[in-house]
């Protein structure tokens, strides 16, 4: 499916709040869909997959009533026949064990010793903690009446998951809890969407790749590493395109070899801006992208468009990395032959703090979408902030921020120091994002902010 996508008529472009730009995304990305190939992998390498489809229990969980914990399994009738003061004394007939069930009829009175999961035998429906009871000999035992309640410590037959429910639905990112449920079911194997695959390069004439000998005026390119490692940590298939100089020609060939190749060009630098009047007429010839400019900071540029792949066979040059190019790109490359399905531009500012934040705030939920995904918007927190912040309204601002808890349990944020957009160290010391809208004005001491965590996306 091909999406109509009307290039930016002029240099000025609004100014986009963050809900804006969140809005024009979920636009442009919707009608593409996500990506469609689904392939069945083994549990051990689902992990952090998407699901491709409902899974439905085939049996139930767990498969039988079971004790949930050591103790004595007894008919909680037996509670009844206790007189009020007085201790209830049973007769222990047998052992039932996990895996090992205990089969065969007891009388009034009785009960059988049982471990955690162990099947509870037929007619008994409570379970007493051993540490509840009080040995009398090796047959008989006393327990509190009054503390025990019929149907106690047993889990039902079912009671998680119902044969023939949805346990997982479509669109569920497979993480280590997800996996233990399906291998609960007995499932050994499951139907994931192909990981997303996204191209990255960097430009910019200054940049130098780590190992470089230094040169006046030229930077390490940062970005390349950091970002990429955030698609990674999403489950994204990352093809390493390198940094390229600020070229038309140069940038016009790497987009068009990305395109070709992945579902998502991501690039960080010069592109964002579009500033040049021959980057703008280059992109438009190979696609249609807009340059927003966002009311945010760090950041504010962003380039968002959609590429067309050339359907001539075009000569693939990777100058940094050619074992990236899997089969799952190729599988791209072939889709993209016959749908004609573009790829997703996105262009973030080239300041290291400014594209981490971007990538964070816009990047990611993008990629979840057109993966497949159904992932809620990360929630925010409050948190009292233990410093003055300024801020001016009329933009959204994210702060690098420490969050702590104070000696009452209160949760507390302080910034990481100074928020220039370049200062990295900042977002390393960093375990959340202080979140000021647009219409907050400055903070003062004492005053609740909202805060998002880093921990599970960065």
């Amino acid at each position: 499916m091909t999406a109509i996508f009307q290039p930016a008529a002029t240099t000025n472009a609004q100014t986009l709040t963050t809900t804006q730009v969140h809005q024009k995304l979920q636009a442009l990305l919707q009608p593409l869909g996500a990506v469609a190939e689904v392939e069945t992998v083994a549990l051990p390498d689902a992990l952090d997959r998407v699901l491709a489809a409902d899974v439905t229990c085939p049996v139930n969980v767990p498969p039988h009533d079971n004790s949930a914990m050591d103790g004595y399994a007894f008919a909680g009738s037996e509670l009844n026949n206790a007189l009020p003061d007085q201790r209830l004394t049973l007769r222990v007939v047998g052992t039932a064990l996990a895996g090992a069930p205990w089969h065969g009829k007891l009388a009034a009175g009785e009960c059988v010793k049982i471990m955690t999961g162990a099947v509870m035998p037929a007619g008994l429906d409570t379970v007493v903690p051993h540490e509840q009871v009080m040995t009398i000999s090796d047959t008989l035992i006393e327990l509190d009446a009054s503390a025990v309640r019929a149907g106690a410590n047993r889990r039902l037959r079912g009671e998680d998951l119902r044969q023939g429910s949805v346990a997982l639905p479509a669109g569920q990112r497979l993480t280590p809890a997800a996996l233990g449920l399906l291998a609960s079911l007995g499932l050994g194997q499951v139907g994931v969407r192909r990981r997303l695959c996204v191209a990255y390069f960097s430009t910019g004439d200054e940049l130098l790749s780590p190992g470089d000998a230094p040169r006046e005026g030229a930077i390490y390119d940062s970005n390349r590493f950091s970002l990429q490692a955030l698609l990674r940590r999403m489950g994204a298939k990352v093809l390493d395109l390198g940094a390229i100089p600020d070229e038309p020609a140069a940038l016009q060939e790497r987009l068009s070899q990305a395109a070709l190749l992945a579902d998502v060009v991501l690039t960080s630098g010069g592109i964002s801006a579009g500033e040049a009047d021959h980057t703008r007429a280059m992109l438009h010839r190979i696609g249609s992208v807009q340059f927003w400019h966002i009311a945010m900071r760090p950041g504010r540029p962003l380039a968002v468009g959609l590429l067309t792949p050339a359907t001539a066979n075009l000569p693939i040059k990777i100058a940094c990395n050619p074992s990236t190019i899997s089969a799952e790109s190729s599988q791209k490359q072939s889709s993209t032959a016959s749908t004609l399905r573009p790829a997703v531009l996105l262009g973030l500012p080239g300041n290291p703090v400014a594209a981490m934040v971007s990538f964070l705030m816009f990047v990611r939920p993008a990629l979840a979408l057109l993966a497949g995904e159904c992932a809620e918007p990360v929630p925010q927190l409050q948190a009292i902030s233990s410093e003055h912040l300024r801020k001016r309204p009329g933009r959204t601002e994210y702060l690098r921020g420490v969050i702590e808890l104070g000696a009452q349990g209160q949760a507390t944020v302080r910034t990481t120091g100074p928020q220039g957009s370049g200062v990295l160290s900042s977002m390393v010391v960093a375990n959340c994002i202080i979140v000021l809208n647009d219409a907050c004005g400055d903070v003062q001491p004492g005053e609740s902010v909202n805060v998002l965590l880093l921990q599970g996306l960065i």
